[in-house]
């Protein structure tokens, strides 16, 4: 039997896992994203084109792949209906090759009206969120109440629909939330009725039927370690488990289904939203880091926030998911440096530690081993023995400090800047 390979991102997100899960697909027949939803956008550059992939497993590109779209998931009909629409403008079909699990929670139009009335309400103490209904989602599937992908096939659907969104609306009365729900519902109803053109699956029996036939499949996962729900930087996380056990609860698959756990990391560090981070930068260097590498969100184009890379974290979020393979991106961002830092351990109330404090609102201060810049361009290398020492010096490190090797390096955003270790 196949083991179920998984690809994870290991900081705050956005660190690159569209274009990682692209390139790996070619070696997998299944692309199976299993939790998040439409507040993740993975990017994907090839042929002079880019596409932002908010809901659909970044292996549509490539041919004879089956994309899955988990019951972890939490899904918008609209945004999907709209990416959907993009790609096969694009000359893309992908009806054939793409499947819906039954399980995965719909996102209702008042989810959205939730998410922005509730983040309001939070004044000053708010976490940040997309304001997708992503939170909301997640909350109704905790508390029972939610409405699944597989429940618009049922006879009275749109009965269970009326009675979550008078819940919903009762809640947002009590908001004082005012909004105008016609046009949000004539939008959403559309997209359920072409939501009904893809084939609905039971995803758990699907994936486990696959692995039996000898089928490989990669898992791909949304957001970042560091938002994890029970693990991340909590109350600053998402709704999901972000970390490798989330791809066993997502897509209906026992833990000794894990092969192969690939952990994706920028060479700096960023995140969108509230919270901590303690490399961030505020200084002309973190404005450079945003600069060069294009740091705004893919979905919904805030700036990020921009610091040196955070060992402590990253060993944690790779210690969480049991990591065998690291993947470093965007080092090549750093090419004009004359100096690099990366954080080795914290100082938390006068002690140092290199462990990832339980209190999220702790004063954290970095303590950082420097490395000297490469000053040479990352992103014409396409063999390792092309990079530059400083460079190596620097993989060389972190590998040690972490305790796993880096096995891919991207060094640009197209598919042929990626190099195997």
């Amino acid at each position: 039997m196949k083991k179920l390979d998984v690809v994870l991102g290991l900081q705050w997100g956005d660190e690159g896992k569209g274009k990682v899960v692209d390139h790996l697909a070619a070696s997998y027949n299944v692309i199976a994203r299993f939790q998040g939803g439409p507040n993740a956008g993975h990017s994907i550059h090839f042929e002079d084109k880019q596409f932002v992939l908010r809901s659909i497993p970044s292996g549509i590109f490539r041919e004879g792949t089956t994309n899955i779209i988990g019951g972890g998931v939490v899904f918008d009909p609209v945004a999907f209906k709209q990416e959907s629409e993009g790609i096969i403008a694009a000359g893309i079909d992908i009806t054939a090759k793409l499947v819906v699990s039954k399980k995965a929670h719909l996102i209702l139009p008042t989810h959205r009206m939730l998410d922005a009335a509730q983040e309001a309400a939070k004044g000053a103490s708010k976490i940040g969120s997309t304001l997708k209904g992503i939170g909301p989602t997640y909350t109704d599937k905790i508390g029972r109440n939610g409405l699944r992908v597989g429940d618009i096939l049922a006879p009275d659907f749109l009965q269970r629909y009326d009675n979550l969104k008078a819940k919903h609306l009762d809640t947002l009365r009590q908001l004082n939330f005012e909004c105008d729900l016609a046009p949000m519902e004539e939008e959403w109803f559309k997209a359920i009725d072409y939501l009904r053109l893809f084939k609905l699956i039971n995803c758990e029996y699907f994936v486990n039927k696959t692995l039996s036939e000898e089928t490989s499949i990669l898992a791909e996962g949304a957001q970042g370690s560091m938002l994890d729900i029970d693990y991340g930087a909590y109350p600053f996380v998402t709704s999901s488990n972000t970390i490798c056990p989330g791809a066993c609860t997502g897509l209906g698959v026992a833990p000794n289904k894990i092969g192969i756990v690939y952990g994706i990391f920028k060479a700096y560090c960023t995140r969108v939203g509230s919270g901590p981070f303690p490399t961030e930068l505020f200084d002309e260097v973190g404005d450079n880091l945003r600069k060069k590498g294009f740091e705004f969100g893919s979905v919904t184009g805030r700036p990020r926030r921009c610091g040196w890379l955070d060992l402590v974290a990253l060993k944690y979020a790779v210690m969480l998911s049991g990591v065998s393979k690291l993947i470093m991106m965007k080092a090549d961002v750093m090419d004009d440096f004359e100096t690099i830092k990366a954080a080795v351990a914290y100082e938390v109330d006068g002690e140092v530690t290199d462990e990832v404090p339980f209190d999220t609102y702790s004063k954290i201060t970095p303590n950082y081993k420097e490395f000297p810049g490469w000053k040479a361009c990352l992103s014409s290398s396409r063999k390792e023995e092309e990079l530059p020492a400083n460079f190596k010096s620097y993989i060389k490190f972190i590998e040690d400090y972490i305790g796993i090797p880096i096995a891919i390096l991207s060094v640009g955003p197209d598919r042929d800047q990626t190099i195997y270790r």
